[in-house]
């Protein structure tokens, strides 16, 4: 599935919910069924900075493809990160790098989070193309 595609599930879970309670709890519950990350990453060195709440990211290259991890210490920031990371990981590099993110204006997201929290939420995605593009670097 492509991320787009991904994406637009994403749009589809969350345009039946008009009440903001409800999106963010639908948030909050994507959190809770993420996989998480391992103990051993539960480190400084994944700690993304600019985050209010702690959020880790790991990533791994696998077959030409990027793998992300990721867990955060709080409901909101723990759901978007596991979004995130639920997009984002079984794709190459470069189309990690060209994507546009719009699930994120067409949910409202961005509008609706605290400015700690969206520029969390940037510093999540930052570090994850980053991560995409070290990778793609390494080829």
């Amino acid at each position: 599935m492509s991320i787009n595609e991904k994406q637009e599930e994403i749009i589809s879970e969350f345009e039946f919910l008009e009440d903001w309670l409800d999106k963010y709890q639908q948030i909050i519950d994507k959190g809770m069924s993420g996989k998480g990350i391992e103990e051993k990453y539960k480190t400084d060195d994944y700690l993304i900075e600019g985050c209010q709440s702690k959020v880790w990211v790991f990533a791994e290259y696998k077959e030409g493809k990027v793998y992300y991890q990721g867990e955060s210490n709080t409901d909101i920031a723990g759901g978007i990160v596991v979004m995130l990371v639920e997009l984002l990981s079984g794709h190459t590099p470069e189309e990690i790098l060209n994507t546009d993110l719009y699930f994120i204006d067409k949910i409202g997201l961005k509008e609706h989070l605290s400015p700690t929290r969206s520029n969390g939420m940037l510093a999540m995605i930052k570090q994850m193309k980053l991560y995409a593009l070290t990778f793609q670097n390494r080829k």
